[in-house]
């Protein structure tokens, strides 16, 4: 009896990103932070920004952004992520607190 060839293995498909957006960590003086950037079409309700306290507008690209927990190196939860404008995240090291 003829021996069979062990069928290849199918590579597993690639991690997506959720929400359309590219996923990174970001270390700043208030800590580690998972930084999601995501896309205007991906946007598709209104948030309001904490850097500026203005809204951002559906179907505009921005940032959402939340604290890294330091035990297991991932993200806190969706409780405490925030929705930034792309300026406004950059430049939060420079501005005073609200």
């Amino acid at each position: 009896m003829p021996r069979r060839r062990p069928r290849p293995r199918r590579p597993e498909p690639p991690q997506r990103p959720l929400f359309g957006g590219h996923q990174q960590v970001e270390e700043w003086p208030d800590g580690d932070w998972v930084v999601r950037k995501l896309t205007g079409s991906t946007s598709t309700k209104p948030y309001r920004c904490p850097g500026c306290d203005q809204l951002i507008p559906p179907a505009t690209p921005h940032v959402v952004a939340w604290p890294v927990d330091p035990a297991s190196f991932v993200g806190t939860g969706l409780d405490e992520r925030r929705h930034w404008h792309n300026g406004c995240w950059r430049a939060r090291d420079r501005r005073r607190r609200r």
